[in-house]
């Protein structure tokens, strides 16, 4: 009988004093390929965590069987050498590797010239392997489509570029075990399709996956499905059983408390604009990259967008310019919220009328706050809380964390919640104002079905009882609420097509 790559006997983790996992046993084999899925909050991120010794466990053990290095001269520990994780966020420092980024760096030239570009980000991978491999850095960079993008800063780069770099930067270091979360989370049709034949040479090339994702999306290579339930392993199937299979997450349909809703709602009168958007002629560019090419763009107050396109399209600098968070908004002809801007409107006038979520936001939101200040923090438009809690806006806060059915996490640090949770909890930032004109960049990422219909049950809800305008960015055409009524798609930074749908 062959030696298991890992083999993980009954292990059980406790988090904040919460079980997490309970009594796991898998052993996983070279070049036997598993997808873990589950609800969110079942434990499939700290399953993967554990098997790559970046989660403590309190019962069981999980033994490694891998090969050393042939590099000697590395210090690393050998799981550190042996397993790749891709996390649902990454963790770039800046080029002296002294902080993290922070979330407007982006839009300010001088702030972003401290970020590493991909070639020198990937060649600092490279400078600590020595070995000959199947993923030379060559290859890495042509599998995932990233030769286009060789000098462009890591803090400039969509989602979806950002998740194919870590992607490739895992690849060089040639792991035995690629451990991935949620791989086609902020990837668009295209690129999840070649994911799928990606996976399958990364699986030929000696590499054994295991990755979480959801059930709707598993790979042509993989082998087993685990199924986990409030950190438990209940099942264990083939991906042919899986499309058969009906999951109580997948099937059910939550409640939206409407008349909640609507009682939250009418805490707040919004204002009346003629045009809450208007660009003509937007061009935006970062030193030789043109972002975005002659864009024009009208937003009436009551509308609600999809904005559409492939990842690098220019969708999230676009939308940095209607949340007033790009300066190159001043060199071009912008309308928001009836204000021309450059006509004395600050940066914190527009994002007072607003509400907004990205995977940016994500990425860079401080998680020392508890959930619940996090969320009162949307008041002021502050990426956390800096001031004395206000007792009735926390009380509205806790009623938009029963609306999301997270109101147990109040108390919790946002770090110390599933990754599914501390999106909802954004989401409810975002809303908590109750914001003129909501800014929804792919809300729906790292969720579970159930949470998925339940948030846009919530949306179609809210718009159909106030006049919000709504801007919603998706890869996903069943995400989109049924309350969107016109569609801008973009192309390379050119706007391809503006539609609008009668009802």
């Amino acid at each position: 009988m062959n030696t298991p790559l890992v083999d993980i006997n009954r292990i059980s983790a406790v988090i904040q004093g919460q079980q997490v996992l309970s009594d796991i046993s898998i052993q996983i084999n070279t070049g036997g390929h598993w997808a873990v899925i589950g609800k969110s909050g079942s434990g499939k991120s700290v399953l993967l965590k554990a098997i790559a010794g970046k989660q403590g466990i309190t019962a069981g053990s999980i033994t490694n069987n891998f090969k050393p290095s042939a590099d000697k001269h590395t210090a690393e520990p050998l799981t550190s050498q042996r397993v790749a994780l891709i996390e649902s966020r990454h963790h770039f420092k800046n080029f002296s590797n002294t902080s993290d980024f922070y979330y407007q760096q982006r839009y300010n030239s001088s702030d972003s010239e401290d970020a590493m570009t991909v070639e020198q980000y990937l060649s600092a991978i490279l400078a600590h392997i020595t070995e000959d491999h199947y993923w030379t850095l060559e290859k890495a960079v042509d599998r995932l489509r990233l030769t286009d993008l060789y000098q462009k800063q890591l803090i400039k780069l969509s989602n979806g570029e950002t998740k194919r770099l870590r992607i490739a930067a895992a690849l060089v270091k040639n792991p035995s075990l690629l451990l991935l979360d949620q791989p086609l989370t902020g990837l668009d049709v295209n690129s999840r399709q070649y994911f799928n034949t990606l996976l399958q040479e990364i699986a030929d090339s000696g590499i054994t996956i295991v990755m979480a994702t959801s059930p709707h999306e598993i790979p042509d290579m993989i082998q087993t499905v685990a199924v986990l339930q409030d950190g438990k392993l209940v099942q264990t199937l083939n991906p042919a059983e899986i499309k058969a299979h009906e999951f109580e997450w997948a099937s059910s349909v939550p409640d939206v408390d409407e008349a909640e809703i609507e009682s939250l709602l009418s805490l707040t009168e919004n204002p009346t604009f003629e045009w809450i958007i208007k660009m003509n002629n937007v061009n935006v560019r970062y030193g030789d990259i043109q972002v975005l090419h002659n864009v024009n763009w009208q937003v009436k107050q009551g509308e609600r967008w999809a904005l559409l396109g492939h990842n690098g399209a220019g969708k999230s600098t676009l939308l940095s310019l209607a949340y007033g968070d790009n300066p190159q908004a001043y060199a071009n002809d912008i309308i928001l919220f009836d204000k021309k801007r450059g006509t004395g409107e600050s940066i914190w006038d527009i994002k007072r009328k607003c509400g907004f979520v990205s995977p940016e936001l994500y990425q860079f939101f401080p998680m020392d706050n508890s959930c619940l200040q996090v969320i009162e923090s949307g008041f002021y438009d502050t990426l956390g809380l800096f001031r004395m809690s206000e007792p009735s806006r926390a009380a509205i806060a806790l009623r938009w964390m029963k609306v999301f059915n997270i109101e147990k996490y109040a108390r919790h640090l946002l770090k110390n919640i599933p990754a599914s949770a501390q999106r909802l909890c954004l989401l409810a930032r975002a809303l908590v104002k109750n914001p003129t004109l909501l800014i929804l960049d792919e809300p729906c990422q790292g969720m579970d079905d159930q949470q998925q219909q339940l948030f846009k049950h919530l949306v179609d809800t809210i718009c159909s009882k106030s006049n919000i305008t709504l801007i919603y960015v998706t890869h996903y055409q069943h995400e989109i609420p049924n309350a969107v009524d016109h569609y801008i798609h973009l192309k390379k930074g050119e706007v391809a097509q503006v539609e609008s749908i009668s009802r």
